[in-house]
């Protein structure tokens, strides 16, 4: 199987993101600067096709990679992640030994205010615990992406209207066109420390965005698992706001939502 990694980045230069993401398989990298372009590189028997292009949004950057794919196994990546050694053979092991997976979910090393899941065992994902987990986690047949037609949303994430759930969004859509989708306890890359594009804290932005975020996902029960999710992290998201305060500024999310 040949893994190929689908990154989003922005103002880079193509050696030196090479080197810095450790890359050891083929890439396709779009490029958010002020120019359009198109270069590549060869890496031993891999090659790096980087596309340059003056629009911004982690969604629309995802979606171009998509359209530009032609791997077997495609990795979503953005610029701060660096790759473990032999990831590649990591991956391609996990969808030979299970093939009933369309898509695997691996563990990504953040830093610890940042972690909102750790993998430590195999098993499958259903749509009441898919919002936990990054599109950097994320390992697709690309058969399977592309017979799906999911695309990521334009609406959230970074460059887009509300501040991040992308991620979550494409998940539960791919698995609600009935996909299946499983989570493998293997490391394959660590997040590089550095400012968020979209995080700034747990202020009522935070909290209203995910309130958004919780109608698309959960519909009638976004209001019920808004409330599972404060309750359940209360310790963390709450250390500067009150549970009720948090909770009313999700509300109202879910209400923009409705609309």
């Amino acid at each position: 199987m040949r893994v190929q990694v689908l990154a989003s980045v922005m103002e880079e230069e193509i050696g030196a993101l090479v080197r810095r993401m450790r890359l050891s398989s083929d890439a396709v990298i779009i490029n958010q600067c002020g120019k359009l372009g198109y270069e590549e590189e060869r890496h031993g028997n891999h090659l790096i096709r980087f596309y340059s292009f003056p629009d911004r949004g982690v969604g629309r950057s995802r979606n171009e990679a998509i359209l530009r794919a032609d791997g077997d196994i495609c990795l979503f990546a953005d610029g701060d992640l660096v790759y473990e050694p032999g990831y590649g053979e990591a991956v391609s092991d996990e969808f030979k030994r299970n093939p009933k997976a369309d898509m695997i979910l691996f563990n990504v090393e953040v830093e610890e205010a940042r972690r909102t899941y750790h993998i430590t065992e195999r098993k499958k994902v259903y749509w009441y615990n898919c919002g936990r987990y990054g599109a950097v986690s994320f390992g697709v047949r690309r058969d399977s992406l592309i017979s799906s037609g999911v695309t990521f949303s334009l609406l959230f994430g970074g460059g887009a209207k509300y501040s991040n759930g992308e991620d979550s969004l494409f998940l539960k859509e791919f698995m609600d066109k009935g996909y299946s989708v499983y989570t493998a306890p293997v490391t394959i890359a660590r997040e590089t420390s550095g400012q968020s594009t979209w995080f700034q804290g747990y202020d009522e932005k935070f909290f209203y965005d995910r309130g958004v975020l919780y109608r698309y996902l959960y519909g009638n029960l976004a209001g019920a698992m808004a409330l599972r999710f404060l309750l359940a992290h209360r310790n963390k998201v709450c250390a500067e706001v009150m549970l009720r305060q948090a909770y009313k500024w999700m509300r109202a999310g879910i209400s923009e939502g409705n609309g």
